[in-house]
């Protein structure tokens, strides 16, 4: 017993050490050869419409994916509160600001609480999520691709090794989830016998997973809903860069060189990489790449690329780490007269409608 406590202590001290190192590695990447002093002369002489702009594009590209989750649980529950939706999402995003993919938990669990929702079909719902982004996010780059006025795989040498090894894993992916849904008993039963003569544990781990993903995919059970959550992703990417785009004209890079919406989204997608990477809110990892490719790409200068990795990424923890608190109490505040059960971040892992 002592020594399974141990390992989970560890565990836990991992998940928090190990983003944190990252961070640290990423940050001496990014400014080690900054001059800091130029880029927050940048941040301070920032235009105000542009940070206006910049965050009600960020926050209308969040509203759009709470809209997409809607049209996810559609088939589970019709009326979903698109208030839930939206202030289960930023709860997600504000707890991954703080500790990377506890936020998916989160984001199910207070979900499910107040829709009285089942929290592992909507965890499914989270997992299919991620799956449209990594595969909306391949198809930005390959579009960028083309965009480019160039050779990115020339510019960015660990790009294509990337896309081929992020394609070929969509894949495989992809042909583990029809196989899952369309052979759902013998696919399971399979996986399970096989996992459970390691550990029966661990196979009763894997069919739980298997349980959350097939009522996650099963969501999306007829053309329109399909059609709807494809609109949908295609507009979240579009006004993502759209937010990067806005973003230029905050510290006056447009003064600095020709900028454009092509840009913007090609900013985007690569940029995205520093998101993906398992740090608290993309900290580090998003600087060191955006700074990157604004330099290596378009040729600004480190310190107002800096400025512009810096700002955005304020901006957008700010928001990310007051939504938590702010979407609790108000949803909690409506709940309360209308007399239903509120829920708070410890609550909500008490266990509810069935899971």
């Amino acid at each position: 017993m002592k020594d399974k406590n141990a390992k989970n202590l560890i565990k836990q001290i991992l998940r928090i050490v190990i983003p944190f190192i990252l961070t640290i590695v990423f940050l001496y990447i990014a400014f080690r050869n900054i001059d800091i002093e130029i880029a927050f002369d940048y941040i301070l002489h920032a235009e105000l419409y542009g940070i206006a702009l910049f965050v009600l594009l960020f926050m209308i590209s969040h509203w759009l994916r709470a809209l997409r989750w809607k049209v996810m649980v559609h088939s589970v529950k019709e009326d979903v509160s698109l208030l839930n939706l939206f202030g289960a999402t930023m709860i997600g995003y504000g707890v991954n600001a703080v500790v990377p993919r506890l936020g998916e938990l989160y984001r199910a669990f207070f979900l499910g609480k107040w829709e009285n929702l089942s929290r592992s079909s909507m965890f499914g719902t989270v997992l299919l999520e991620r799956i449209i982004d990594i595969l909306a996010l391949g198809i930005a780059v390959m579009i960028s691709i083309f965009l480019y006025d160039g050779n990115l795989y020339d510019e960015i040498e660990w790009l294509e090794s990337t896309v081929i090894l992020g394609f070929s894993a969509i894949g495989i992916l992809i042909l583990m989830i029809l196989s899952l849904v369309i052979f759902r008993e013998r696919f399971s039963q399979f996986i399970v016998k096989f996992v459970g003569k390691i550990s029966q544990k661990a196979a009763d781990k894997v069919n739980y997973v298997f349980d959350m993903m097939t009522d996650g995919f099963s969501t999306l059970n007829s053309r329109v809903l399909f059609f709807k959550a494809f609109l949908l992703t295609v507009l979240i990417m579009v006004f993502y860069a759209a937010a990067s785009y806005a973003g230029f004209f905050m510290i006056g890079m447009d003064q600095a060189e020709k900028v454009t919406y092509s840009m913007a989204w090609i900013f985007m997608s690569i940029g995205a990489f520093g998101i993906v990477i398992p740090t608290p809110g993309g900290t580090g990892s998003y600087h060191a790449i955006s700074i990157f490719v604004l330099t290596t790409l378009y040729g600004f200068t480190s310190e107002i690329s800096a400025a512009y990795a810096i700002l955005t990424h304020f901006i957008s923890y700010i928001i990310f780490i007051i939504s938590p608190t702010f979407f609790v109490y108000l949803i909690n505040n409506i709940r309360k007269k209308q007399g239903k059960e509120t829920v708070n971040f410890m609550t909500v892992f008490k266990s509810g409608v069935e899971d």
